[in-house]
């Protein structure tokens, strides 16, 4: 019976540092050797894991919250819509001291300069700034009720998240974590009970909840906590490789 590790990448897998420890590396490839499918989810685009799948050699990579399934023979792309886009950029350019993103399949397009996102600055908004796929908006400010605001501009067809209680992200209803990982699955044809997954933040709930095993990290947000089964070490303490050689490779 094939069996997968499903990862969140941001403060699960990775230290603070956004390293991946020697002795992580070590414990997953075990986990290669023994033919367990190792798989991510991430918020992250593709541009910014290659590293990590350079150093751990993932089966299949959920990215962008599920806008841009990579799987072991083909891609999927869940965007938003350029209308749902336009309608939403309208109502939210007028938060004060908004900063705005939206990731493409051209990059990323931000209306200040982001260098560790090696954005590219937009002042046209709420202009499209391109017309690839457009695989999520990111907004934060200074408002206080700027969820509020961001919330009411949404469309039928997309929804926001909230990761680390400041960065909104608005997607496609069809790009999610857990539709990505369900897609994963069914690619590798591992089963729902058949895998374990570790997070730490809003989006990890669905996947924590519906994996055979769901487990938290012990630096993961109270929502988190409360649904896994398991409580992991914290992301710096390497938390989800000693799980994998305490509970799996034993």
């Amino acid at each position: 019976m094939k069996k997968a590790i499903i990862t969140d990448l941001d403060r699960t897998l990775l230290h603070t540092d956004k390293t991946v420890s020697e002795y992580t590396c070590a414990i997953l490839k075990k986990c290669h050797d023994r033919g367990i499918i190792l798989m991510a989810a991430t918020a992250r685009p593709e541009r910014a894991i290659l590293t990590y799948h350079n150093q751990i050699g993932f089966e299949a990579i959920t990215t962008l919250n599920g806008a841009r399934i990579i799987l072991p023979h083909g891609i999927i792309e869940n965007g938003i819509t350029p209308s749902s886009a336009e309608h939403i950029l309208k109502k939210v350019i007028m938060i004060p001291d908004l900063v705005l993103s939206m990731e493409t399949g051209k990059g990323i397009f931000s209306n200040v300069s982001i260098p560790e996102w090696d954005a590219t600055v937009f002042s046209g908004f709420p202009a499209l700034p391109t017309e690839s796929i457009i695989y999520k908006l990111l907004l934060s400010g200074k408002t206080s009720n700027i969820q509020q605001e961001v919330k009411k501009a949404l469309t039928i067809d997309t929804y926001m998240t909230v990761a680390e209680g400041k960065l909104i992200q608005i997607m496609s209803t069809a790009a999610t974590k857990w539709n990505g990982i369900k897609t994963m699955l069914k690619a590798v044809g591992v089963r729902q009970n058949d895998a374990i997954y570790f997070g730490d933040d809003n989006d990890d709930i669905e996947a924590i909840k519906n994996c055979g095993v769901g487990v938290a990290v012990s630096n993961a947000i109270d929502e988190v906590l409360d649904a896994a089964d398991f409580i992991t070490e914290s992301n710096d303490m390497d938390g989800v490789a000693q799980y994998i050689e305490k509970k799996i490779l034993v």
